[in-house]
């Protein structure tokens, strides 16, 4: 009940007929009392018509309700996709009682598909019909696609609380790592604020992790906040407030990579003594996505040698991140392999699903940590067969 945990939220998830085996394929949360919030969506540039339509209704009115549909991304599906979107906001709306523009509209799936608006229209009424406080489990449920798993956070601040649940196995890269977020809040927010706390939290978390290198179409991330917690607001709770969001971002981020498609080894980076931290990012990013990297990971080797080499073709600002190999060292798993250029001679032993990189450039204090996974033999069969 994760995205319900807060006061005044409900939730539900059914299955419509997208998903095979009677899978949940539908998900509809609610405010029940008025809120205000905001999204954060993909950067690329070929957007799903949910985005499109989503990113209208912010523009228009404050979000009161999220609707997400998994098994069709409604990507690269032209007008009628828009279209079919809108449909849906329309619909949720006409149940809840409130605007169009007041619904979040939300896809994952396989792109290229056109939405089955009335295998859609059906189970939001349905949804809408099975909204309860208890609906949070079913709501996660039902937005995955190839995840294993659920994925749900909670944070319990003084006197308020935040929820939220995630979804994302593959096509995981910054920028929005396919992956859909839904974070609830009964914290008291003035409409135009939410962003200014989901922004950083979203940073360093879900733009901060990499299965395979790919940025998907349809990636958001919906905070909602309601004020049901009725808390006097200070200085003090906007700081603790903060902190919350940044521990659920944080642990759906995780959450995300450790069900990462194929994935048998969990892997953090940390870059230290950076020039700055954007430069820090730059690397840290490199490694995590760099295939003979994720490759070495796979097989437990410690080939520290892909590390540096990835370390040192980090792009930024038209060019590349600084690094001087003579100050560079390396520490996989709290082994050095690398010190001040100049390698130690010992090997760590990656025997379980866990590997820690750090690399401290002893240039500054810049810093940025990234998590990915490894690169299976399972990520290719899984991806291979995708739509078949």
């Amino acid at each position: 009940m994760s995205v319900t945990a807060a006061k005044g939220f409900v939730a539900g998830g059914v299955h419509c007929g997208i998903r095979k085996n009677g899978r949940r394929d539908l998900a509809l949360v609610r405010s029940l009392v008025p809120a205000t919030g905001t999204a954060m969506f993909t950067t690329n540039r070929f957007l799903a018509a949910p985005v499109v339509v989503s990113r209208e209704h912010l523009e228009l009115a404050q979000p009161q309700a999220v609707v997400a549909n998994s098994g069709v991304a409604n990507a690269a599906t032209g007008e009628q996709g828009v279209a079919d979107a809108r449909a849906s906001a329309v619909e949720t709306a006409r149940l809840l009682g409130i605007e169009p523009e007041q619904v979040i509209v939300l896809s994952t799936g396989v792109i290229g598909a056109p939405l089955p608006l009335e295998k859609v229209l059906s189970g939001i009424q349905d949804a809408a019909l099975h909204l309860s406080h208890w609906g949070g489990a079913t709501a996660a449920e039902a937005i995955m696609t190839t995840d294993t798993r659920p994925k749900e956070s909670i944070a319990l601040g003084t006197g308020f609380t935040v929820g939220g649940m995630s979804k994302g196995s593959g096509m995981i890269h910054p920028n929005l790592a396919t992956m859909l977020a839904v974070i609830t809040t009964d914290y008291p927010l003035e409409p135009g604020e939410a962003i200014e706390f989901l922004r950083p939290a979203v940073d360093t978390s879900f733009n901060a992790i990499s299965v395979d290198g790919e940025c998907s179409t349809n990636d958001a991330v919906v905070l909602l906040a309601n004020g049901a917690s009725e808390i006097e607001r200070t200085p003090e709770t906007d700081a603790e407030f903060a902190l919350c969001i940044r521990k659920v971002c944080g642990e759906l981020a995780k959450l995300i990579v450790a069900d990462g498609e194929g994935m048998t080894v969990l892997a953090e980076i940390a870059v230290r003594g950076a020039t700055n931290e954007a430069e820090a990012r730059a690397i840290a990013e490199r490694v995590a996505t760099s295939p003979l990297v994720k490759t070495a990971l796979h097989g437990h080797d410690a080939n520290w040698g892909r590390i540096a080499a990835a370390a040192g073709s980090a792009k930024y600002n038209g060019g590349y991140a600084q690094l001087d190999p003579d100050k560079l060292s390396i520490t996989i798993d709290s082994v050095q392999v690398l010190v001040d250029g100049t390698p130690t001679g010992d090997e760590p032993v990656l025997a379980n699903g866990h590997c820690a990189i750090e690399l401290d450039l002893a240039l500054g204090t810049g810093s940025a940590n990234y998590l990915t996974t490894d690169l299976s033999y399972d990520y290719v069969r899984i991806n291979a067969d995708y739509r078949t």
